[in-house]
């Protein structure tokens, strides 16, 4: 057969998507020429035409089937154009299960229900209209044993209906193998439900709004139908059969409801006797319970149940009930003695002692916990610093290793090292052992000691008070309760107790370490408990400085805690006396170092004619300075000790001590005897001999003298230069004074050693001179023609020069000093012979004047006002020369003495000559 008109083509539906029964507008063309053309119409492969409606050629409204697929098109076919096709498809949803007692806009077939009510999983109750799965996905039971659950979730039910519901173990018992994503969609499944259940009547009334639409319409027509016939108020009309037919339908309604509703009022009257019934065995078994969770340490559980069971049974007139409840009263009692116990227990931790508070306070324990607490620590504290001074002064300390308290194991980050080695200055001392560093002194070791108590245990003790004031014992999130504001109530009231409480565990710290390092500035009556040192070592500034390190650590840990200034003024005390006691100290010991000096002079000289004592003198002095540096140190809210008037002076003082006694050590060395240290007499001069000899070399007394007189020049022009500057780098005031002090000091040694050596070297030279000038009887007024100067003049001579090359060989810079001194006394030892003559003949005056004028050029490099004066008036008595051959004669002689001893004279004249290097 050939067709009359094309076939169908769908091309939109409206909506795309819904559940069965959902009504939808199909467009398109060719759809038929009428309802009579309209033979077939499926959607999703479900046929629909029961409920088609053909409105035009390119409209079709109908209701969407219960189809098997998911999406599918939509076939339209017609008696004139045979089947379709579409260019669209519909996406059937799947609907939601509906509960007997659910609203619904639409009918529900039975079996919706039927479901429901029939699957029945294990736990969920038979009266119970909930959904079997409410995550919405599949269930993955895992193979556990319901005991294992029991003993791992004590008290809880994986049943979600159950008031015990434990959501772990549900997911544990139900989901154990699902994937996160599969967990991922039950948690947005349950949103859905929750969302769903808020929007209540609202979302109902939307979801049906096009029913309610067409019933409306059909109300209103059956209306219109009515009161066209005026029939509504006839017996036996159709209204009234409707009426009757509405009215039994209700009733039939009303009886099928009827059972189910009274079985759940049944099941809801189980339920609330076995709630009273696990009440009731909850507080017979809360005895028992309350036994083993205090052995267990469970006292949150113990203090929960007590909380649950006194609002429960707390004013009960059931006499069962009241003998039971007065049975954990005891068993609470004894636990609030046992948590009482616990709390002033020492050593414990800050944790355990706001735990046990909060225990208490939750039991409602008669008094103040938080306050025994505090007054606790703070006399165990005591007892600590306390114990720590005896342990020492009976003997039982006497190593570093048995530092740490017995028995506390408290960690603190705060503690410092004891075994830290002192890396300071100390080589110019005694020799230690190479286990000098472990060897700390008792006092060092019990400050250090005492340190570590406070610190260990002093922020703790503040932290508590801290948390008592601000209520955090109680409540540590902070929220206002009762106790929160009776706790700093009471806080406020003892404020000034535990400020005395904070003053006594500070003084008592001070007047310890007073005690061991400073019992001088305790009064008499407080030595006896604080003392007891006597015996021991005195500290060298070293080991002080080591307290004073010690001391401020402590004091700057307390300060972090922000403990108030005026309690720690003390602590402030303590560390000013220390400082001053640690500079007084140093320089005592620096005194002492210093006056040992002596022993450690090897008298090598160098090129500038010193030995290694100044320099060694200078580098105690300055590493007794560096030492100082830490001690001197002003550290916030501390004053600088150097700008105290007594510390100032009495520094001062020590200072210029300090340099005497290195003067006095130089003063000792210069006078040193031949006897008190053997000696091999060495030519100075010779560098070969001075390098095979100077290991072993001891100078002679002479050359002894010249050493020590080269050091003090060093030391007045240098060293003690050196050192003021070092004084003045270290903020010590007082240099110029100082220096003065010390300047004069050492040129009184200089002046001293000076004379004496011109009177060892001078007095030979010049007592040789009248008995050479008179051998062989010789005399003034009858003697010879000169014939060229005499042998005791040369004597004279080689004797300076003799002077001239032993001061050359230590100093160069002396020689000057000293040969023009001696040449002053020869000058004017001359110049008295001289004047002793009665009368010269002529030519006993040319020899004398020969004699005269060879001493004085010689040794005119040396000359002085003093010994020009002399020979001036030792030419005066001797007759003036009048002929011109006697002056020519004088001449030749003067040039053939000059010339014969040109070698040996070559020391007098001004040369560029250095030292011999050694």
């Amino acid at each position: 057969m050939s067709r009359a008109r094309p076939p169908p083509l769908v091309t939109g539906i409206s909506p795309n998507e819904g559940t069965a029964w959902t009504k939808v507008t199909i467009r398109g063309e060719n759809l038929g020429m009428g309802a009579a053309d309209l033979i077939g119409l499926s959607i999703c492969g479900h046929s629909c035409l029961l409920t088609a409606e053909w409105m035009s050629a390119s409209k079709i409204v109908c209701r969407v089937g219960p189809a098997k697929d998911d999406k599918g098109e939509i076939i339209v076919t017609t008696k004139s154009g045979g089947n379709g096709t579409s260019t669209v498809s519909f996406k059937l949803l799947k609907p939601d299960k509906i509960g007997i007692l659910d609203q619904s806009a639409v009918w529900v077939d039975e079996m919706n229900y039927y479901d429901m009510r029939t699957d029945r999983n294990k736990g969920i109750s038979p009266l119970s209209l909930r959904p079997s799965n409410p995550l919405g996905i599949d269930i993955d039971k895992g193979k556990l044993l319901q005991t294992d659950m029991e003993q791992t979730f004590p008290g809880m039910s994986g049943d979600f209906t159950s008031e015990n519901f434990s959501a772990t173990w549900y997911l544990i018992e139900n989901h154990s193998g699902t994937g996160f994503d599969q967990l991922r969609l039950a948690a947005n499944n349950l949103k859905k439900q929750a969302t769903k259940k808020n929007e209540g009547s609202l979302a109902y009334v939307k979801g049906g709004l096009s029913t309610f639409f067409e019933a409306q319409d059909a109300l209103a027509a059956i209306h219109q139908k009515l009161e066209s016939d005026g029939t509504e108020k006839v017996e036996g009309s159709m209204t009234q059969r409707l009426e009757n037919v509405l009215n039994r339908a209700s009733d039939t309604a009303d009886t099928l409801f009827q059972e189910v509703l009274g079985r759940k009022d049944k099941a809801d009257s189980t339920r609330n006797a076995l709630n009273v019934l696990q009440r009731f065995k909850f507080l017979f078994n809360l005895p028992l319970n309350i036994e083993r969770n205090i052995q267990k340490g469970d006292y949150d559980v113990v203090i929960n149940d007590y909380e649950k069971a006194k609002s429960l049974f707390g004013n009960t007139e059931v006499p069962v009930f009241k003998k039971v409840y007065a049975e954990v009263e005891m068993r609470i009692g004894a636990l609030r003695s046992l948590l009482l116990e616990k709390l002033l227990e020492t050593p414990s931790t800050l944790h355990d002692q706001k735990r046990y508070i909060r225990y208490l306070s939750d039991l409602h324990a008669p008094g103040d916990p938080a306050w025994q607490c505090i007054y606790a620590q703070h006399k165990w504290i005591l007892q600590l610093l306390q114990n720590c001074r005896d342990e020492f002064i009976t003997g039982q300390r006497v190593g570093v290793g048995a530092l740490d308290l017995d028995g506390d194991t408290r960690p603190s980050a705060l503690r410092m090292s004891h075994t830290a080695s002192l890396k300071r200055g100390g080589s110019l001392r005694t020799p230690r052992p190479s286990t000098w560093r472990f060897e700390t002194p008792q006092q060092v070791q019990f400050v250090e000691k005492l340190s570590d108590v406070v610190i260990g245990q002093l922020p703790n003790f503040w932290k508590l008070w801290i948390s008592y004031v601000n209520g955090s014992l109680f409540s540590e999130t902070g929220e206002k309760s009762g106790q929160v504001e009776r706790s700093k109530k009471n806080a406020r009231q003892r404020q000034n107790d535990f400020k005395k409480m904070i003053e006594e565990l500070t003084h008592r710290l001070v007047k310890l370490v007073r005690g061991a390092l400073l019992p001088a500035t305790l009064p008499p009556g407080e030595l006896g408990l604080y003392g007891g040192w006597e015996n021991k070592t005195e500290l060298t500034g070293l080991w002080v400085t080591q307290v004073i390190h010690t001391v401020r650590c402590c004091h700057d840990a307390l300060a972090t805690l922000e403990i108030p200034n005026d309690l720690l003024q003390v602590i402030q005390d303590l560390l000013l006396d220390l400082r001053v006691h640690c500079l007084l100290v140093s320089l005592q010991h620096t005194t002492e170092d210093v006056k040992k000096l002596a022993e450690k002079e090897d008298w090598v000289v160098d090129n500038e004619g010193l030995t290694s004592l100044p320099a060694q003198f200078e580098q105690c002095v300055v590493q007794m300075l560096q030492s100082l540096t830490e001690p001197m140190e002003t550290k916030p809210g501390e004053i600088n000790v150097l700008q105290l008037d007594l510390a100032q002076d009495r520094a001062s003082e020590l200072c210029v001590v300090i340099m005497k006694a290195f003067i006095s050590c130089m003063e000792q060395l210069s006078m040193k005897t031949d006897s008190d240290s053997s000696h091999t007499s060495v030519e100075l001069a010779s560098p070969n001999t001075f390098s095979s000899a100077q290991e072993e070399f001891s100078p002679t007394p002479e050359q002894r003298l010249l050493i020590i007189l080269s050091n003090c020049q060093y030391l007045e022009k240098h060293t003690f230069i050196n050192l003021a500057e070092h004084f003045e780098k270290h903020g010590f005031t007082g240099t110029e004074k100082i220096t003065r002090a010390s300047r004069e000091a050492v040129r009184d040694l200089d002046q001293i050693l000076f004379d004496a050596y011109i009177q060892r070297k001078s007095d030979p030279i010049v007592g040789s001179l009248e008995p050479g000038i008179y051998a062989g009887y010789f005399d003034w007024r009858d003697c010879q023609p000169p014939t060229g100067v005499r042998n005791y003049l040369k004597e004279a001579l080689v004797s300076i020069i003799t002077v001239h090359a032993e001061v050359f060989t230590i100093s160069k810079e002396l020689v000057p000093r000293i040969l023009s001194k001696i040449v002053e006394a020869v000058a004017e030892e001359m110049c008295r012979l001289m004047h002793c003559v009665p009368s010269f003949s002529k030519n006993g005056a040319m020899q004398a004047r020969l004699e005269l004028w060879a001493l004085r050029d010689v040794v005119a490099c040396y000359l002085t006002a003093d010994s020009n004066a002399n020979f001036r008036q030792a030419l005066e008595p001797l007759p003036q020369l009048h002929s011109g051959a006697d002056k020519k004669s004088q001449e030749e002689l003067l040039n053939t003495f000059k010339s014969g001893m040109q070698l040996q004279l070559t020391c007098f004249q001004p040369s560029s000559v250095q030292p011999v290097k050694r």
